[in-house]
């Protein structure tokens, strides 16, 4: 007899106006209402998400896996995309959806231009996506942060040059 569970393929498509309010949920899940007080909210409230790098993945179950990635402003004239949040379900955890959401939302962001990606996370996980702390005081963010946390994912030869504080683009 074979015990051994199989896991329901899934499916990465685009996030989309019908996958909101399982999103949401998602989101509660895994961070909680504090999710709204945190700095990076402030970069995305009243942002527009780039819509080709937005992702959801999807099993049998219903949706299991997000992220959103925004454009940010740097400095005066830099320009970078800034992930987050990602989440995947309890049942997904551990079976890579984090890292295909992520590295097609990344090649996205790097077809379209884009810099490099910053997040604030932890450098332990997401090292592994080839995030580097950006450095003490390199970007200055619209609230507070613990500046360990703020990770950069250098897409060209550009993202050297980005200095300065993250604004939502105008």
């Amino acid at each position: 007899m074979n015990t051994t569970s199989t896991i329901p393929p899934y499916v990465i498509s685009l996030d989309a106006p019908e996958h909101s309010e399982a999103v949401e949920a998602l989101y509660d899940d895994v961070f909680g209402p504090g999710r709204f007080a945190k700095t990076a909210e402030r970069l995305r409230e009243g942002n527009h998400a780039i819509a080709d790098a937005s992702l959801v993945a999807i099993d049998s179950e219903g949706l299991t896996g997000v992220v959103r990635v925004w454009p940010v402003k740097v400095g005066e004239a830099g320009r970078a995309a800034f992930l987050g949040p990602i989440a995947v379900a309890e049942r997904r955890r551990g079976n890579g959806v984090a890292f295909k959401l992520m590295e097609r939302a990344i090649g996205v962001c790097r077809e379209q231009g884009y810099a490099a990606v910053i997040l604030v996370g932890d450098h332990e996980y997401y090292e592994r996506f080839g995030f580097h702390r950006a450095g003490e005081g390199r970007f200055t963010l619209p609230g507070p942060v613990d500046q360990h946390r703020v990770l950069i994912r250098d897409l060209s030869d550009r993202a050297a040059k980005l200095t300065g504080e993250l604004s939502i683009p105008r």
